[in-house]
């Protein structure tokens, strides 16, 4: 049997990590044994449209390099995949009408205020309504009656009120339900749409899916769909329910925490790639290997569905950017230099060796945007406190600097050549002359070019990029700071 997954997302706007993360799954099951990936526009919820969310979900799988062998774009015999389009079909219709005629589903006519009146049970710890099936009493003469009248109805499931329903999944295993719990849930609503619930079944069947790919919130409507599936005498598919995300706080990752959808961190500086491999791993890893880092080609070859977690996952932000930097240090030169400009302009307008700047902040960044705070201080030396020139390791205390920068500055004054390896050569030959280590002065000078405790280059580098003038500015400021603490 071809294993066929689909992802079937509602276009609501921007792609959730959980979602991004359960057409990722579908997709590599379905790759794993070289089985079909479909996409199915979800839509039967109208008024949560969302205008150009169809192009998001288009752009997003792209991308990311989730490319579907069906749907909406690419006929494969069992469209439409969209399901307004189905609706308008009347494919949803006929199949609810199969299951009135086989008393496995009803018409309701009941109104909004008798339903706002019906008893409320606690399910869960949850409070629910459950419909009463008030409207299963009616003979045929009252349905058709009412039918012909025009009066407004939805279709509901039939579902037994004793007795227990059990369905496996391949993280959870067998769970079984109260059909008490169960409520004659609707199938067909009252504006002739489908249900999500109802629609998945019918739409999962006539597209021949074999593995069904969702987040463990549909757990507990699961038992309905098994009904609805014996109810037609229909295969039940593999159920294989992704565990719940959440962010560090333990709470489900919304909207709120700014990182909860692919734009979201794409807009952030992360790359496709990392993003991929991380939510890869929001409840899964491989058995035989403690390997983190995988495209999606090596994941589709050693994804095994069956070693998911029950677990709640957590969006563990500061892993994500570490797996990012190793993306970025792992990535070709003229690639990252494409995608480093834009930041490095933010920081630095004057004339320099872009191609330089981009090779320094390579491997010591870990998003894009940290890019302008690592060369800030090459536009314009930033105020800083004498106390940076004291460092135990090099031995270096202000009075020490000061001595070194005063000895230095007329040495660099008549050098002519501020390439990199001509300047190394020629602090190097003093600290020989001086008979100190190669910190006692390198420290200091670094510390004067830069006005920073960190910076992504050493002095040498950094003064080649600033030039002669520019270098004997900032050692004079250097030194005329260090005069006024003394």
């Amino acid at each position: 049997m071809k294993i066929r997954t689909r992802f079937a997302p509602s276009p609501t706007g921007r792609m959730h990590v959980g979602n991004l993360r359960t057409a990722l799954y579908a997709y590599l099951i379905a790759k794993h044994d070289g089985g079909d990936f479909i996409l199915r526009i979800e839509d039967t919820d109208q008024e949560r449209l969302v205008e150009g969310a169809v192009d998001i979900i288009y752009r997003t799988l792209a991308k990311t390099g989730l490319v579907h062998d069906e749907g909406p774009d690419k006929d494969g015999g069992v469209g439409p995949y969209v399901q307004s389009e189905r609706q308008k079909k009347g494919i949803y219709l006929e199949y609810a009408k199969q299951l009135i005629d086989s008393g496995k589903a009803y018409y309701c006519f009941c109104d909004k205020e008798r339903l706002a009146n019906l008893k409320t049970q606690i399910v869960e710890g949850k409070e629910i309504t459950v419909y009463d099936k008030h409207c299963l009493s009616l003979s045929k003469e009252e349905v058709e009656e009412k039918l012909r009248a025009g009066v407004p109805y939805v279709i509901r499931q039939n579902n037994p009120a004793e007795g227990t329903t059990t369905f496996h999944d391949e993280i959870y295993g067998d769970i079984t339900v109260d059909n008490a719990e169960l409520d004659d849930m609707i199938l067909i609503k009252s504006d002739g749409y489908p249900t999500y619930n109802f629609a998945n079944v019918v739409d999962d069947h006539l597209m021949g899916i074999t593995h069904v790919v969702r987040g463990n919130e549909y757990l507990s409507s699961s038992p309905k769909y098994n009904r609805l599936y014996d109810a037609f005498g229909w295969q039940v598919p593999v159920y294989v329910h992704c565990p719940l995300i959440t962010d560090e706080e333990h709470h489900k990752l919304s909207k709120r925490c700014g990182h909860s959808s692919y734009e979201d961190l794409i807009e952030q500086g992360f790359l496709t790639e990392a993003v991929i491999n991380f939510v890869a791993l929001l409840g899964w890893s491989p058995t035989d290997s403690n390997e983190e880092i995988f495209s999606l080609e090596e994941l589709a070859k050693i994804f095994d569905y069956h070693h998911m977690s029950k677990s709640p996952a957590v969006f563990d932000y500061t892993k994500l950017k570490w797996m990012n930097g190793e993306y970025m240090k792992a990535m070709d030169d003229e690639k990252f230099y494409e995608m480093a400009v834009p930041y490095i302009r933010q920081a630095v307008t004057k004339d320099m060796d872009l191609h330089k700047l981009a090779a320094m902040v390579k491997t010591r960044i870990e998003i894009l945007p940290d890019i302008p705070e690592l060369l800030d201080f090459l536009q314009e030396l930033p105020e800083y406190d004498t106390a940076m020139y004291t460092h135990k390791k090099m031995k270096t205390t202000p009075e020490s600097s000061l001595e070194v920068l005063k000895e230095l500055l007329p040495v660099l004054e008549q050098q002519e050549d501020y390439s990199n390896d001509a300047l190394y050569q020629l602090l190097t030959d003093f600290v020989a002359k001086k008979g100190c280590k190669n910190g006692y002065v390198l420290w200091p000078v670094r510390t004067a070019v830069s006005g920073k405790q960190m910076t992504p280059a050493g002095a040498t580098e950094i003064m080649e990029l600033l030039g002669k003038e520019e270098s004997i500015s900032r050692i004079k400021k250097g030194i005329e700071l260090l005069e006024n603490a003394q």
